[in-house]
């Protein structure tokens, strides 16, 4: 596939990753909310359930900030009201520093939450062996092989933490920030290259893997992605039919 066929398919499963993982925590939250009529025990169980993703996601800021040498302060797992309707499952306080290795502190969830899902889903699940089957051998081998996936005795511990870790490794909008001033000189130094007229060379030396790079982050988020759509579709039915005969009206809004 062509360096910019990958970058369609990365930025469609991130863009679907992301929306999907927000609808998920939704859904998680109103069932922990329905079954246990109190919004605090809910918040407890819904930070239990991703507590795995939002362990991995604190440590790698707080292991990237000590590799980078940036001082850090507080450090928290637990999860507490922003006061703006948000949750905020943990955090880690960062001492301000240079746009670059702010960039790379605040990405580093996202790095090391994919490559936790590429083991997990790739290595340990073999979940591209689903998408190999469809493609190449048809929807009935496919099928068989969605199955046989669930023979093996690990596989609801593997698709359990691959599940949180994928849905709690997106940066959030402070680590956001640096990364968009980081992206914007990027793009601009590309830009001077260009312009410079070494456009080809530029290609031609990063093009190959840079290619291999984005397509195999592709295949990480769609895996994320198959497996929130997976857990998404029956945990809303569920919730659903719990609402009918609780007598309750949720807003999803």
């Amino acid at each position: 596939m062509t360096l910019l066929s990958n970058i369609f398919w990365l930025v469609l499963t991130m863009a679907l990753l992301a929306w999907l993982q927000s609808r998920l925590h939704r859904e998680v939250q109103l069932f922990f909310l329905l079954v246990t009529r109190r919004p605090r025990m809910a918040v407890v169980l819904f930070a239990l359930v991703f507590f795995p993703g939002v362990l991995l996601h604190e440590l790698s800021h707080y292991l990237t900030a000590k590799l980078l040498r940036v001082p850090t302060g507080q450090f928290s797992i637990f999860p507490k009201n922003t006061g703006d309707g948000r949750l905020q499952l943990g955090y880690v306080e960062v001492a301000a520093t240079g746009p670059l290795r702010e960039s790379l502190i605040g990405a580093a969830p996202l790095l090391a939450g994919s490559a936790f899902v590429a083991y997990a889903g790739l290595e340990r699940l073999g979940l591209d062996s689903i998408w190999l089957a469809l493609t190449q051998k048809g929807l009935g081998l496919g099928v068989d092989e969605l199955f046989s996936i669930f023979e093996r005795a690990d596989v609801w511990l593997w698709l359990y933490l691959a599940l949180t870790v994928s849905s709690t490794m997106f940066p959030s909008s402070s680590d956001r920030q640096p990364m968009l001033k980081t992206l914007i000189g990027f793009i601009f130094l590309i830009g001077v290259v260009l312009l410079f007229g070494a456009g080809y060379w530029l290609l031609d030396l990063v093009g190959p893997g840079l290619t291999r790079t984005l397509g195999a982050a592709a295949v990480i988020f769609g895996v994320s992605t198959g497996m929130h759509l997976l857990l998404l579709l029956p945990l809303s039915l569920i919730r659903l039919l719990l609402a009918e005969v609780l007598g309750v009206k949720v807003q999803t809004a």
